[in-house]
């Protein structure tokens, strides 16, 4: 049977084959299961957006990734500060030339835009996603300042060319890359020379061990709930960046931060850790109760073929990955926010 193309880009036989990736008891994940989202990441990764962007928007906000917080913090407020802080750490400058590896549907550049007044190309290879990310810059007159590209994040000098960019971030966005050395040697490639790359990457910690049962289960859980091919250590992003050349300037891992507010307590859904008042719907969304109404709802829509088939299974899969985040967060074995900024040598043989 053909497979639904929509209007708007998505693709409902990748929003159904999307949770067939992994095995239904994690625990029996393999090696072979692992090697085939690895070499299928651009399907694992647009399969899981045509299905999960419109519910990240409702249940969280359009700037898709975590953030600190401090204690009485807005939840918008703080994914701003977030957002800040990684532009004021690479010190971008009005007039830049700056590439968003990974921009989802804009939220973060149309902020860092306002912020620092740079110029900024979103790059992302979802359609549906770049579909929202125009119409919302759109609203907000940024078109001068924030544009948007389809493209693979692993083939970036081949669509800008080399040398062509003041600034690159990516926030949260390259662990969905098949390999980091992959997509950063292409980062390294398109910065000028003496240009900076930020970034805040999903990492498993130095505490995480694969060799034991649970450790695996559980970054086996953050894959599926969140369109990721492959969990990897911490240790194993810095490599990368030093290995394609990058020189490693600052980095931190946030999330070890004494927050008295964790990062992940959003994802707990008790409406009494809400900071404000007008975060008290955003937390409960989160709750059982939140998670029953609108989960109830994708299944009613997609019984009238309102959207994809398979966005209730990749509206589950999110209900995995907040209980795996949470846990994870918990128990220090995974971090949404290692930072570090890098620099490309003024003189680079690249």
């Amino acid at each position: 049977m053909a497979s639904t193309h929509y209007a708007d880009g998505r693709q409902e036989n990748r929003v159904e084959n999307y949770t067939k990736f992994w095995q239904k008891d994690l625990g029996k994940e393999g090696e072979a299961d692992n090697k085939n989202r690895v070499e299928s990441y651009t399907d694992v990764v647009n399969g899981y957006y045509d299905g999960a962007t419109e519910l990240y928007e409702y249940g969280w906000a359009q700037s898709f990734h975590f953030s600190r917080f401090y204690k009485g913090e807005a939840f918008a407020a703080s994914l701003a500060r977030h957002e800040h802080y990684l532009a004021a750490q690479m010190a971008l400058r009005p007039g830049m030339r700056v590439l968003d590896v990974g921009c989802g549907v804009g939220g973060p550049a149309r902020e860092i835009a306002r912020f620092a007044d740079v110029n900024i190309v979103g790059l992302n290879n979802n359609d549906f996603q770049i579909q929202r990310a125009r119409k919302y810059t759109k609203k907000a007159g940024l078109e001068d300042l924030v544009s948007f590209a389809k493209g693979d994040f692993m083939k970036l000098s081949e669509q800008f060319g080399e040398n062509s960019f003041d600034a690159v971030y990516a926030i949260e966005a390259t662990v969905h890359a098949p390999t980091w050395e992959g997509v950063y040697g292409e980062i390294m490639k398109v910065l000028k020379p003496g240009g900076v790359f930020g970034v805040y990457e999903w990492c498993m910690t130095d505490a995480w061990d694969p060799s034991i049962p649970a450790h695996k289960e559980l970054a086996h859980a953050i894959e599926l709930g969140n369109g990721i091919p492959e969990m990897r250590h911490l240790k194993k992003a810095r490599e990368a960046m030093i290995n394609v050349g990058l020189t490693i300037e600052h980095e931190e891992d946030l999330a070890e931060r004494p927050d008295e507010v964790p990062w992940y307590y959003p994802l707990e859904g008790d409406i009494w850790k809400a900071q404000t008042a007008w975060d008290y719907f955003t937390v409960w969304r989160m709750s059982w109760s939140g998670k029953l109404v609108s989960h109830t709802a994708i299944k009613f829509m997609e019984m009238l073929n309102l959207i994809p088939k398979g966005t209730h299974d990749v509206g589950e899969s999110l209900k995995v990955a907040a209980d795996a985040l949470v846990k994870g967060g918990q128990t220090k074995l995974f971090t949404p926010m290692y930072l570090a900024i890098c620099r490309k040598p003024v003189l680079s043989d690249s």
